[in-house]
Order: C-alpha cells, then structure tokens, then sequence
C-alpha cells in the first residue's frame, strides 16, 4: 500500500447534530477537557500490550507528572477565577466553576484508572523478574541489609517533626510527600503526632538484595514506617497515612518592575508558597491526624482525594532500570545526515550547499550544537544570536555561546526568563552568559518569546554571510531525543535579514517593517493564518483542488477554528495532527464534514508545527505552500507570544515536509486516535489491519531527504506496509 492509498482515502461520513447550536459555544470543545482526554490516551499507552513492559510504566509515570502540572496551573488558575466570582464562559460556554467540576470527575476517574493500570503493570513485572514488596514481606536477611541502608542513605538528610504547639505545623512545598504518625509513648502512653517530611532527593523505591537473579524494591514510606523506633525513640506507631500536595504555581510579575532578574527571583520564592490546590491522603488516615493536615494546609473535602494505593505515581520512572534493556524499547541511535558527513562535519559547507532541514530525533540535535560550536571557534564568525527559552541546566549550546563571547565575538542571547518551571534555570544561564561577556536580552515583560532562532554572521571574503537555523522546538539536547521536531538551516539572506529584526524587535521593542519570508506573533502571524485558509476557501470556490494539512500540540484559537469551519463549509479538504488539545469539532454535517483529526501518540512526543496549503493545487503538490512554526494555534501564541511561521522556499525540503513528514503522519495507523464530533478519541483499530503503518518506525528506518548526500535527494520512497 502506498501513502497516496492512505491520503485518498475518503473522510469518514459527517455526523447531524440537529440539537446543537452551532452559531454559538457549542462549536468548541472545552480546552481543558481536551488535555484530560489527552493524558488519557498517554495512559492508554500504558496498557498497549505492543509496547515494550517498562516504555508501558514510563507511559504511566507520565500520565501522572502531567496531571501533577496540569492541576498546579490549569486547575490552579480556574480556581482562583472561581473563588474571584468570575463567571466569564471560556470560548464553549463553561464558567470556571463549570469546568472545575468536571475536571474534578474526570481527573479523578483518571487517577483510579492509573493505579488500576499500576497493579496491572505490577504483576506483569513480578513475571519479568522485577517485585514491589511490602515491609511484611522482608526476610531477616532483607531487614539487616536495609537498617545499613537506611542509617547510611536515609537518616542523615531525614527530618522528623513533631507537630504540637511548640512545634508549628511546618511548610510542605509543592509536590511535597510526606507521612503523618500518631504515635504513642511508651512509658505514659502520652500521644504525640508527628510528621516525616520525605526529601525528593532520596529514591523512591529502595533496591533490596538479589533473589533468584530478580530485582526487588521496598517503596520508601514503607522504609521509614519499619524505621519508626529510630526515628523517634521511645514511642510506638499507632496509626499513620501518606498525603502529597500540589501547590498554585502561577507567577505574577510587577509591570513596572525595574529589575527583571531579580523580581523574577522574588516571584519564584512566592511560587513556592503558592495555596495548596489538591491534598492526595491515604485512605483510612486516622481522623486525628485527617483534620490537622487539612486545617493547617487550607484545604477543604472537595480539594482532598484520598487514594488506596500508591501515592505519589510520578515516581514509577525509577523503576525503569538501566539493565533491563530487554523490556524496552530497542536502542535507536540518531543519524548524521549524510551531507554533514560529506562535508566531513562542517556545517557552514553543508548549508551552503543548500538549505538543510533535519527531522528530529531521527537526525541527531547534535548538528544544532555542532553549529553553534564551529561557530564559537571559527575566526570568520563575527556574531552570534540565539533565543534561550528552554535548554539543559548544563547546557552545551550555552557553553558555544560562553566560548565565542570569550573569543571576543559579538554574542547575544535572549533568555526568556518567563519559561514556566525553568525561570531559575534561565537566571542561572543568563548571569552565566553576562560573566562570559555577552550580550543578554530578555525581552518583553508581557510578551513570552517563544521562537526559536540562532543566526551566525561570517565573513565570506568581502561579504558578511548570515546562516540561520529555525526550530520547532527548544533548544534542549535531552528533551531533542523524545521530541519530533524541524530544524531548517540556511544561509537565504532574505531569512536571515528576517531573522535579525526579529532580535531587533524583541531587544529595541521596534516592530520589524518589510519582513520577506517571515511572519511573527504577536504582530502578524496570525493574520497571515487566517489570510492563507480564507485563500484556499477561494480556491475551493473556484472549482481547484483545495486542501490544508497541519500538524501541531493544540489547536483552541477560536478565530482559527471558525476560519476552519468557513473554509471547510467552502470545501476544502482538510487534514489536521494535533497531538493534545483540540477545540475544534471535526466531522459535523453543515460545520465541519470536511475537517478530520487525528492524534498521534507514541514512542516520540509530537512536538513539530507544521502547515501545508494546496494553493490551488492540492496536496501533495510541488506548487503548495508549506511552513514550519514555533507556534501551535492557540490565544497564547499566536496573541501573546514572540513566535515565527517560516515559508519553506526550497523544492527539497518542501518535498521532505509535504511528502515524507506529512504524509507519513497522515498515513499512520499504529499510533493514531480519531477524534469523533463529540470531543472523545478513538483509538485505530490496528487488529483489523495486518500490517499497521507506524510513521515513527518509518522515520528511523528513511532518512530526511535534505539531508542526502552525494547520492542525491531522489523522491521520496513510496510507502509499503512494514510490521511494527
């Protein structure tokens, strides 16, 4: 079967809604139930028995640490809106407290059906070798072998509290696990409550000795709870129960601020004494202790979930071990385009060529790092510029930077200080940057730069040359392993003269005038969106083929949407990736029978944005119009974001997006969910189907077309069935 099998195949029928008005609220679908159906088909992955045994816990331990961060900003925001009396409907008509409760149903659907898929992984580990014991389970052998681990691991950085009133209840930061005992004294039976705060720098579940050639773990608490005559002398245990909180972890910033780094540092210090918005207790808590641990967090029964089970479900990575390569997914190893070989490694010589766009992971972001490195050491290079929004704490493309500022090269940065979680981080590169001699910007202070640029200037004979990268995605060397995103490389001056207004106009503030090839938030992206849809409803009109694909995270813009839904009523065909969150209603006769969605969930995170036009000319066509962005299609970047939306001019690289990425996402089976006219995800029923297609092994085993070497960028292969 070949791609142009899978992409002629029909829509499926449209479905007639007769009760629902869609001239109103009802033609969206609620943002923040879309995330929660998200992170439900990340569990699902979960429970995919075609996934490797410990990828399927990984699955599971992501599930969690997403709902964590979705209630500590999503839930956390609604909230504050609800308890201000704001009853302003977001885009589909819900108030906040609406969505609150069902939120609240949903998630906590979501958190019994994770500890439901937790007992399931459970035993199929015990089966591979792999046991999660309880502290009634250990042998004398067991006991003596964690005493020595405990006093040599635990109880030094471990900090037992009694809670009286001497002794104030003490402040439990986000995320923050701890057990709560009643405990008894020995000699007067005088009750003493006390809390054992767990650091999360101690590992969660505590590797007992071999037996039988298998792995054992003892969870932590349940180390401390056989550790308790330690721990507090002279006392007995007469109940105890686990609790973990989740705190607001919004940051609010003063708009006169005159000092950036440093109000962003006060604010991080606020953040972290943010309200508590969830309490996850330990079912059969003694009610003593219950009522003390809610009075003193501030919390009331709707914001308690009390759980029988594991707490804290975030922390199953752990126990996907090093050693048991046999129950994951098998090693891939990403490649070095062959033109960057043939040029023995130097990047310069390989853009000039022409331009280069590498598909991440599958091309290594090594090449992003080598370019910045060559760079930093090449004595034409006479300026560098790079945003920062997103990178590793000890990152290589900041040490490039440090080095060229070091050289005596012109170096600027721009370091976006409002990255949510990693403001800390970004402070501690700025100043790093600052020490070493560069230039850092940090832009807006209510515009988040989210682009993703890097120029480099270099002296060619009489002429200064700029070479350019654009990526869909951050520059993070640890996160570019899992994540599937573009980096288009290229010496066009035109994109490269963009590119330096745009770090004019986020460092001077001067909106950018005659920009070539580029459209950026907050100024002109989205215009160019919607004037590029309305477009392709004319084509559509006037008999040509029409058609739009794009691929991204979220699609909620409500004028995107309805650009959508007014193209599609015109007849364009269109084809949309949205991995998360979708507003949009796909498939409803009169609205929207001519839109279908998809999301692709898999061993990568989809994390490219991409959007390809027919032009009048159908897709795949060498004459469509196609464009990588950093933006995905929501408010926020498209209206309050510093992003890009990049023409791709090159008839290679068009060719590589258009029918390669594109086509191959599309054309996906074994990864893909169906979004129904109702909002909810259906699965591809990859039984029926004797050879699902599975785009991701697809991209490990084809290389990019850019990226050929001296044998020529020939057309792309045409798909065959391969089994997964």
């Amino acid at each position: 079967m070949t791609f142009s099998d899978f992409l002629r195949a029909p829509f499926p029928p449209a479905v007639e809604l007769p009760d629902e008005d869609f001239a109103g609220s009802r033609r969206f679908f609620n943002r923040e139930l879309s995330w929660l159906g998200f992170n439900w088909r990340v569990l699902e992955e979960a429970e995919n028995p075609r996934a490797p045994l410990l990828e399927r816990l990984r699955f599971l331990s992501i599930s969690a640490a997403n709902l964590d961060e979705f209630y500590t900003v999503r839930v956390a925001g609604l909230r504050e809106l609800a308890n201000a009396g704001n009853t302003t409907p977001a885009a589909d008509g819900l108030s906040p407290a609406d969505q609150l409760k069902l939120i609240d149903e949903d998630a906590r659907g979501l958190m019994m059906r994770q500890q439901a898929v937790w007992d399931g992984l459970k035993a199929e580990m015990e089966g591979a070798g792999i046991t999660l014991v309880r502290r009634d389970q250990l042998t004398e052998a067991d006991i003596a072998h964690l005493d020595e681990v405990f006093m040599a691991q635990v109880f030094p950085v471990l900090t037992p509290l009694a809670v009286d009133p001497a002794h104030p209840f003490p402040f439990i930061p986000n995320t923050g696990f701890t057990l709560a005992l009643q405990l008894e004294r020995k000699k007067d039976r005088r009750d003493l409550r006390a809390l054992l705060p767990i650091p999360q720098q101690i590992d969660r579940f505590v590797a007992l000795p071999l037996e039988d050639g298998g792995r054992r773990f003892l969870p932590l608490e349940e180390l401390l709870l056989l550790h308790v005559g330690t721990l507090f002398p002279g006392y007995k245990l007469k109940g105890h129960c686990a609790f973990r909180v989740l705190r607001d972890s919004d940051i609010e910033v003063e708009d006169e601020a005159e000092d950036l780094v440093r109000e962003f540092e006060v604010a991080l210090k606020r953040r972290r004494r943010g309200e508590v918005i969830r309490l996850k207790l330990s079912s059969g808590a003694p009610s003593a202790l219950r009522r003390v641990i809610m009075a003193e967090l501030g919390v009331d029964e709707a914001e308690v979930i009390e759980f029988d089970g594991l707490i804290g479900m975030a922390d199953v990575k752990e126990l996907v071990l090093d050693d048991r390569s046999d129950l994951q997914w098998p090693v891939f190893t990403s490649r070095v385009p062959e033109r960057v070989q043939d040029h023995e490694g130097d990047m310069f010589a390989a853009i000039r060529q022409k331009d280069m766009l590498l598909h991440h992971p599958y091309e290594t972001f090594d090449m992003v790092i080598r370019f910045l490195q060559q760079a930093a050491i090449d004595p034409n290079v006479v300026a560098i510029k790079q945003t920062l929004y997103r990178t590793s704490n000890e990152s290589p493309i900041v040490d490039a930077l440090c080095e060229a500022a070091e050289a005596g090269k012109s170096v600027t940065a721009l370091v976006e200080l409002k990255a949510r979680f990693d403001e800390a981080a970004n402070i501690r590169q700025s100043r790093k940057l600052e020490r070493a001699g560069a230039h850092v910007v940090y832009g807006f202070l209510n515009y988040k730069t989210h682009a993703k640029i890097s120029t480099v200037v270099r002296r060619e004979g009489e002429k200064l040359v700029t070479y350019t990268h654009f990526g869909t995605g951050n520059y993070h060397p640890i996160t570019a392993r899992v994540y599937t995103d573009l980096s288009l490389f290229t010496c066009d001056a035109r994109l490269g003269r963009d590119a330096t207004k745009v770090f004019n106009y986020v460092g001077g503030y001067a909106p950018p005038d005659g920009m070539e090839n580029l459209a950026i938030s907050p100024i002109s992206l989205k215009g160019k969106l919607l004037e590029l849809i309305a477009a392709e409803a004319e084509h559509a009109v006037a008999g040509k083929p029409a058609e739009i694909w794009a691929k991204m995270n979220s699609l909620v813009e409500p004028d995107v949407i309805d650009a959508l839904y007014a193209a599609s009523q015109k007849g364009v065909k269109i084809s949309l990736v949205v991995r998360g969150i979708c507003g949009l209603r796909p498939g409803i006769k009169g609205l929207s029978e001519n839109i279908r969605v998809k999301s692709i969930v898999g061993r990568f995170l989809e994390h490219s944005r991409i959007v390809c036009f027919g032009n009048g000319h159908g897709l795949p066509a060498k004459r469509a119009r196609v464009f990588i962005s950093s933006a995905d299609w929501m408010g926020r970047n498209l209206n309050r974001r510093v992003e890009t939306l990049v023409e791709i001019q090159n008839a290679t690289v068009k060719a590589q997006i258009v029918g390669q990425i594109m086509a191959a996402n599309l054309a996906d089976q074994s990864q893909s969910w169906v979004m129904a006219a109702d909002g909810r995800f259906t699965r591809e029923d990859v039984a029926a189907i004797e050879h699902p297609f599975n785009c991701h092994r697809f991209f490990m085993e084809n290389p990019s077309l850019s990226g050929r070497g001296t044998a020529g960028a020939a057309d792309v292969p045409e798909l065959t069935h391969t089994e997964e």
